[in-house]
């Protein structure tokens, strides 16, 4: 299209290996948003490349993909299932967990950089602080741009304008409510 590759920045949708590579050199420079970037430099990262993939018990059809964009999503996505889970034991005890106590655990998950660097996860994720009213939890993107061959990080966590953000969100969700005949829930009435 003629338009600097270099001007372009993607959302989270647009982050991975999968969506720059295929574009060859044209991709160079790319810039995309981020909330849990590629790489295998993180401790849960090296644990799971000794005592899982150099052990053999991985399924990873392809070892490259070990450390994308999408793979590590996944470990995230199996910290945050993981810790949920630890939270809601906490309260309602060592037991199989109904999906709303679990979902308890996910409005109370409180993953601070104490327990990032526990996880070892400082950097492939941000801190979160969810609650029955935020389901974000932090709010933060990083930058990564494509060199041809990987992604990098160009910038260190960027924190969202939620007091711009909010009303939108608030505004478009009680619209939707209503018009699909939602009840909306109170997270006010709940402990």
């Amino acid at each position: 299209m003629g338009y600097p590759v270099n001007k372009i920045i993607g959302n989270i949708w647009s982050n991975s290996e999968e969506d720059a590579a295929p574009a060859g050199d044209a991709a160079k420079g790319y810039t995309a948003i981020t909330t849990h970037p590629s790489g295998t430099n993180f401790p849960v990262l090296q644990d799971i490349k000794t005592y899982v993939v150099d052990k053999g018990q991985s399924d990873l059809k392809d070892i490259n993909r070990f450390g994308t964009v999408n793979y590590n999503l996944g470990v995230v996505n199996g910290i945050l299932n993981v810790e949920a889970v630890r939270v809601a034991q906490a309260k309602f005890g060592q037991r199989p967990l109904t999906g709303e106590e679990v979902r308890w655990g996910f409005e109370n998950l409180n993953i601070d950089d104490v327990r990032l660097k526990a996880l070892g996860a400082v950097g492939l994720v941000q801190p979160l602080k969810l609650s029955c009213s935020d389901h974000e939890g932090g709010g933060a993107v990083r930058f990564q741009q494509w060199d041809g061959q990987k992604w990098n990080l160009i910038s260190d966590w960027v924190q969202a304008d939620r007091a711009l953000l909010r009303p939108i969100i608030e505004e478009s969700s009680q619209k939707y409510a209503k018009e699909q005949n939602i009840k909306i829930r109170d997270c006010s009435t709940e402990s």
